[in-house]
């Protein structure tokens, strides 16, 4: 069977995405979100944030960082 037999067509290869590890995560597995604030009681990050973190830059996993202890 050639590709011209097949009737379904081949799907377009993804470009590979390439997270950023060289920040790490601020995660101590006491993982409960606060219903109040949206914050996870052992990270102190918004759900969003722990949502998001893979696909974050450095730059900006370091802000988030940064907020943290003023989140206590």
């Amino acid at each position: 069977m050639t590709d011209s037999d097949n009737p379904r067509p081949r799907r377009r290869q993804r470009p590979q995405r390439v997270f950023d590890t060289s920040v790490p995560s601020p995660c101590i597995s006491v993982c409960q979100v606060d219903p109040r604030t949206d914050r996870c009681i052992g990270c102190l990050r918004h759900v969003d944030e722990i949502r998001d973190w893979p696909i974050l830059t450095a730059e900006q996993k370091r802000a988030i960082l940064a907020q943290l202890p003023q989140r206590k």
